[in-house]
């Protein structure tokens, strides 16, 4: 059989080993982006659309968030937990909401002192329909920018939680258990370390390069 990038200790084909981690890698960095995006949305629209005790208490709660290490909270939520791929996609979206958060309520507060906000107010349309119907859509751009950029330190955290062993487990090969497997044979067999390794890079500097150009495509501020 053909290998293009060898076999790894267990005579298994690295190369297909990093298509299939792709999916796992990748798919956990867009499904935890996702949990982050709804639960950041949710706190950030309730507590800029409705201020007093309620909005004050969300962004304490989100600063208190913010204030604790990332990775220590991940750590210390994926060791609570027989480790599977649900568990680290909810580690790491639970984990990941409150910049979201913080941006949501800026955007909402904005928007809130918006002539066409101030006009729906006016005619008596309801809170929720304002909020969904008005503010909402028009407050999507930095987050939808802020998600693209999320989705590469997502996959960075989940190759790092599968290289402790807290992430992804065996025999389904993510990049970064793959990257743990590799680095006992890394004199005799580097490749099977250095693929997935390249590959991680590879796919963080594209959703960089994404979140970038969705921010100047996107952003009415910066095509200015």
């Amino acid at each position: 059989a053909f290998h293009p990038i060898g076999t790894d200790r267990f005579g298994r084909d690295v190369w297909t080993r990093l298509i299939y981690g792709a999916r796992v890698s990748m798919g956990v960095g867009v499904l935890a982006v996702l949990v982050s995006v709804v639960l950041g949305m949710i706190v950030g629209a309730v507590a800029g659309y409705w201020r007093g005790p309620i909005s004050v208490a969300l962004l304490a709660l989100t600063d208190f968030a913010l204030a604790l290490p990332r990775v220590v909270l991940l750590l210390l939520l994926a060791a609570l937990w027989q480790p599977s791929t649900l568990l680290v996609i909810a580690v790491l979206g639970v984990t990941g909401w409150m910049g979201i958060a913080r941006l949501v309520h800026g955007e909402v507060r904005a928007l809130g002192a918006r002539p066409f906000v101030e006009g729906a107010v006016a005619v008596g349309a309801r809170r929720l329909r304002i909020l969904a119907r008005h503010i909402l859509p028009n407050a999507l751009t930095p987050v939808i920018v802020a998600a693209a950029l999320g989705v590469g330190n997502a996959i960075v955290l989940e190759a790092g939680l599968s290289y402790l062993g807290l992430g992804v487990q065996p025999p389904t090969p993510s990049w970064g258990n793959m990257i743990t497997s590799g680095s006992d044979t890394l004199v005799n067999a580097p490749w099977v370390a250095i693929a997935p390794g390249v590959a991680l890079v590879l796919v963080v500097v594209a959703c960089t390069l994404l979140g970038d150009a969705l921010r100047d495509v996107l952003d009415p501020h910066v095509r200015r």
